[in-house]
């Protein structure tokens, strides 16, 4: 379902969005390249005193590249929801106008992002159109009733990765390039340290952000690969060529029958 999200959503004129919470992040030492000159590198001292942490709520719109994030001591419901809610409040006027659908219509195209799911969330009665898809983490504080009612009067769809699926929200690959970014090679004393370096990279992010896209190029090469090879067992390892089958005696035997016939 998150993988039809991304690769559909746009295009069926849904935004689509992914939130994430990063960290936390420590006032520790970071290792990471510099521009310090060959054989000279920027050293990190190995003792450093526990400040406090960081972490950076995130909201990525993968179709535009674009990123917004807040530093914050604590991700607690508290301060995530209200940071979400004005958020999207902000992006929900800035989208093309929804489409024009009676009320069964409407509402068969907000079950059909429920497809599957041995659990779906009961949607209310009366429902509006349908005009974002926001994939988020399984966590329970994104099942807050309040929460969630509030994305459904305002059009919006949350999409839950399964457990263990966090990797298919690809907030986590814009965060992994944020503190790569801001921290990589840093010494942050401070989480007011933190939360500036990361707030600072995301500005300068959105000057030119880059479009993410599901799969790519890169997953059909990795296709490709896999119809070339041939699978070993229930293992990773494949060869070039299939592996010819080792004859039982059963079968020597009905050969050499047939030959001696």
């Amino acid at each position: 379902m998150i993988e039809q999200a991304h690769q559909l959503g746009e295009k069926l004129g849904l935004s689509v969005w992914n939130e994430d919470e990063a960290g936390p992040y420590q006032t520790r030492p970071y290792p990471g390249a510099s521009w310090q000159p060959v054989g000279e590198p920027e050293r990190q001292p190995h003792e450093y005193v526990r400040n406090g942490t960081a972490k950076l709520l995130t909201l990525f719109h993968p179709a535009s590249g674009e990123v917004r994030v807040k530093g914050v001591l604590s991700s607690a419901n508290a301060i995530l929801h209200p940071w979400l809610k004005e958020e999207l409040s902000t992006i929900l006027p800035t989208l093309p106008p929804p489409q024009d659908l009676d009320a069964e219509t409407n509402r068969r195209l907000w079950q059909t992002w429920q497809a599957g799911l041995s659990l779906p969330i009961t949607l209310p009665l009366a429902l509006p159109p349908l005009r974002m898809l926001l994939i988020w983490d399984n966590l329970r504080g994104h099942y807050t009733p309040d929460m969630v009612l509030w994305l459904f009067e305002h059009g919006i769809m949350p999409l839950y990765t399964p457990l263990g699926g966090s990797w298919l929200n690809m907030a986590e690959s814009m965060q992994r390039i944020l503190f790569q970014r801001g921290l990589a090679g840093q010494y942050p004393e401070s989480p007011a340290e933190i939360i500036v370096s990361l707030e600072a990279v995301a500005r300068t992010w959105n000057q030119a952000p880059t479009p993410f896209e599901w799969g790519g190029k890169r997953a059909a090469r990795r296709q490709r690969s896999r119809l070339r090879k041939h699978a070993l067992g229930g293992s990773g390892a494949y060869t070039r060529h299939p592996l010819p089958r080792k004859s039982t005696l059963i079968q020597k035997w009905q050969r050499s029958c047939q030959t001696t016939h």
